[in-house]
């Protein structure tokens, strides 16, 4: 439950009955026993567009002692040893660690999408597809904009080096630019979960022409502007 929420979250209890199969109770007993531990929190649900009268619906976000239960235990041992490099050999070479380990993946993800067209959707897709396999609860969340589509958000609701990444945000820079290559577009990173937010967001531009994103978009919260 607590991995389906970081992968679709802000999610209402009515959607997870959907889409577990469960029933109501059930749902409402686990989000019970997720909020008692401190896994979970609400946000407020808003649709995008115009605005509705009533009160927003609410959905369910991991909270960050949440994605610290996600989280390997070997952490505080890699922040540690990162501060240690950057202490006695400059945070210079915490940056080239941070683009070798990012290179190395990157190679990996290389493999698999080069049998993918010069698409950024279809890619966008089958990189969501090896993000998930590797544990970044990966999704995509399409961007509407004029006539078609504006891009794609790619949303990744776990993040394993969450942690180092508060701390050293090298690894959050050398993803990016890796995407980036992989795609075959300019990304831009919205938001990271290294900085607080419930979700790794990155606008990849899919239309004819590709753009920059709208100025503040946040559908994962359901608001758009």
């Amino acid at each position: 439950m607590l991995r389906r929420i970081s992968e679709a979250g802000p999610v209402t209890a009515t959607a997870l009955c959907a889409e577990l199969g469960l029933t109501d109770t059930a749902i409402r007993r686990h989000i019970d026993g997720l909020l008692a531990d401190g896994l979970i929190e609400s946000r407020d649900i808003r649709p995008a567009g115009r605005r509705r009268r009533g009160r927003p619906a609410r959905g369910w976000v991991v909270s960050a002692a949440g994605h610290a239960q996600l989280t390997a235990d070997y952490d505080d041992l890699a922040t540690e040893a990162l501060r240690f490099i950057e202490e006695t050999v400059g945070p210079d070479a915490v940056a080239q660690f941070a683009q070798q380990r990012i290179a190395e993946v990157e190679a990996r993800y290389a493999a698999v999408l080069e049998q993918i067209g010069d698409d950024p959707r279809e890619r966008a897709e089958a990189l969501v597809r090896v993000l998930s396999r590797d544990g970044y609860a990966a999704t995509t969340r399409p961007v509407p904009g004029g006539p078609g589509e504006l891009g794609l958000q790619l949303c990744q609701g776990h993040c394993p080096v969450q942690h180092v990444a508060a701390e050293f945000p090298q690894f959050c820079e050398a993803e990016t630019e890796a995407f980036s290559r992989l795609l075959g577009v300019h990304v831009q990173r919205l938001s990271t979960l290294a900085q607080g937010a419930h979700v790794c967001t990155t606008f990849v531009p899919t239309g004819p022409h590709p753009t920059a994103p709208p100025e503040s978009t946040t559908p994962s919260e359901g608001r758009t502007s």
